[in-house]
């Protein structure tokens, strides 16, 4: 299938402003790209791109002061296939992990796993290893949050969606990779583009955040929001926490009055 991606992102700055921007798709499906995904900055502002740790496509731009808008519009192809299962994956001891897989087993700004280890124990300790215990932290996670955009917070972390049991997609996703980690399931914070295909329309179309697992020596999408799998998932970052892999980073004070974003299956 073919699916049109794009976004509009509107600030209005009080004077020249930084900006980390992370609004291109992951390198890996570039390939698929039916024409070229061009970042378009108004105002003319140049933009620097680079290549960050985690393999994230990065943009720095220097915003002037008054409203600068970013925008981008394309098609990519995508096979039009749910999100891949699991199965029987095996989980890994952590002894046997790969080196660069550790790092997503560690505690980090918004997966705070000193909070829920014990918690996470006595929980899940009894489940089987793989399979059986990603399927238990996934369940749980999903029925221990209620949606609710007017409950959107900035700073809420893992043990914090836990505890006030309310949130969007970033904390289904901090819960749940927080708890994977506790139980030694490396998991990574994954960012992007994800539509109403194959399922009614759910509102007002967004960015979405979900994670993705190590298992078997490959990673796997997870999505403890939703908690089934999904069509037409096109990632645009990934690391440790929302913070390594936030669409948009402000350095300094700026007001964000414009967000759209499109998803949408061509038909």
């Amino acid at each position: 299938m073919l699916i049109r991606l794009g976004f509009e992102i509107v600030y209005e700055c009080r004077q020249p402003t930084p900006m980390l921007l992370m609004l291109s798709i992951r390198p890996e499906r570039r390939l698929d790209l039916v024409e070229p995904e061009i970042l378009v900055v108004s105002q003319d502002a140049p933009a620097h791109h680079y290549v960050d740790g985690f393999g994230n496509q990065c943009s720095r731009v220097l915003a002037p002061a008054g409203r600068t808008t970013l925008s981008s519009l394309f098609t990519i192809r995508d096979t039009g296939q749910p999100d891949e299962p699991f199965g029987d994956a095996i989980q890994h001891r952590v002894e046997d992990l790969p080196d660069e897989v550790i790092v997503y087993l560690l505690g980090s700004r918004y997966c705070d796993t000193q909070l829920l280890q014990d918690q996470a124990w006595a929980l899940f300790g009894k489940t089987a290893l793989g399979a059986e215990r990603v399927r238990a932290i996934l369940d749980y996670a999903h029925t221990r949050i209620t949606f609710n955009y007017q409950h959107a917070r900035s700073t809420r972390t893992g043990f914090d969606a836990h505890e006030e049991r309310v949130g969007v997609c970033r904390d289904y996703a901090h819960l749940a990779i927080t708890l994977f980690r506790c139980m030694n399931i490396p998991a990574r914070y994954c960012t992007g583009y994800m539509g109403d295909i194959g399922i009614p329309v759910e509102g007002v179309m967004d960015l979405s955040a979900w994670a993705e697992i190590y298992l078997g020596g490959q990673w796997w999408t997870v999505d403890a929001r939703h908690n089934r799998p999904r069509i037409g998932r096109v990632p645009m970052a990934y690391g440790r926490d929302a913070v390594d892999a936030a669409i948009t980073t402000v350095f300094g004070p700026a007001d964000l009055v414009g967000f759209t974003v499109i998803s949408d299956e061509i038909a």
